[in-house]
């Protein structure tokens, strides 16, 4: 058995990991939870993820691996090239602070558990789309002078790490809503270097088999 990714196509979780996966050269069966009907609260579903979220990642052995970054984290160790992390301590924290600006930071409060909230409270949808295209700045702002200083060509360096893998799905997200990214010069940079990236391009949501 290989490896099995359950998955939705326009979900920036599983969204991080199609991009590891294709950057590693890692072939892949996709498996399609269908979170606009609920499949990932049936008990199907559940039984695989108990948390009842996408994505979550068979190994070849049968083991389910749930959390975008300790799969990211678990692709590196297991298949070591091409590196998703620097060589030095400093540069492994500083790239893994950067992912969790995105997946700490911006995604918790922007995912759709959270807007379906939020709509049950009484906010409409412009106000819902206030309320993402704020906390995606508010991150915006933490990454733009970290990719400043440590980038060349990518997030962290001259190659596509953990950062990246992360940050290509949040700008999808802000483009989705709106999102202008002329305040981040640096960020704007790099969507253009991820959409001419085949491993980048090939994860992207309109390139699934279950996308509309």
């Amino acid at each position: 058995m290989g490896l099995r990714l359950h998955s939705y196509w326009r979900a920036s979780a599983p969204f991080r990991v199609r991009i590891g996966l294709n950057l590693k050269g890692l072939p892949y069966d996709y498996v399609p939870v269908d979170l606009l009907t609920g499949e990932q609260s049936s008990a199907a579903y559940k039984a695989i993820n108990p948390q009842g979220l996408t994505p979550a990642l068979i190994t070849p052995d049968g083991e389910v691996l749930i959390q975008t970054l300790a799969i990211l984290e678990w692709l590196d160790e297991t298949y070591p090239e091409p590196p998703l992390l620097p060589a030095d301590a400093l540069g492994r924290a500083t790239v893994r602070a950067m992912a969790m600006v995105v997946a700490c930071d911006i995604h918790p409060l922007n995912n759709s558990r959270v807007i379906r909230e939020l709509a049950v409270r009484g906010q409409d949808e412009a106000a819902r789309d206030d309320w993402i295209r704020k906390w995606t700045a508010a991150g915006f702002d933490a990454l733009e002078p970290m990719i400043d200083r440590h980038g060349a060509g990518y997030a962290f360096g001259s190659a596509p790490t953990l950062a990246d893998c992360c940050l290509a799905p949040q700008a999808y997200v802000a483009a989705r809503f709106k999102l202008d990214l002329a305040p981040w010069p640096a960020i704007a940079g790099l969507v253009a270097r991820y959409d001419d990236h085949p491993a980048f391009a090939a994860a992207h949501p309109d390139r699934q088999p279950d996308a509309p």
